[in-house]
């Protein structure tokens, strides 16, 4: 039986100028890498929880451990993944360490991306 609907190229012809073309214009493979390890980070619900409220105002990690209703070792966890990202950035005032989202970059694939799945 034969899936009418196949996603599958059954043709032989290979458009090689199409290839070559975007072969040159293919980012190096770690860059690729790295770009797939950023997108990862963005894989975890408490972490866009965390930058949903980063988008609004800074906020040290007692803040957001209430907001989000969790500890604050688990909040310190993530942000530290998020941190190494350089998706967040900190600065330290006296003893309290606030967090905020580390530039505009950041706040642009965080808008992109609801962008996207709010578009229907």
């Amino acid at each position: 039986m034969t899936n009418k609907n196949s996603d599958t190229c059954n043709c032989n012809i290979i458009h090689e100028e199409t290839v070559k073309k975007v072969r040159a214009n293919m980012p190096e493979e770690e860059i690729l890498y790295d770009l797939a390890d950023l997108f990862k980070v963005f894989g975890d619900s408490t972490r866009i929880k965390i930058l949903c409220a980063l988008q609004e105002e800074e906020m040290c990690v007692c803040d957001i451990a209430a907001l989000l209703s969790m500890n604050q070792s688990a909040i310190s966890h993530q942000l530290r993944v998020l941190k190494q990202a350089r998706i967040v950035k900190y600065r330290k005032e006296g003893k309290v360490v606030y967090y905020s989202l580390d530039d505009e970059h950041v706040k642009n694939i965080f808008d992109q991306g609801f962008n996207h799945i709010n578009h229907r």
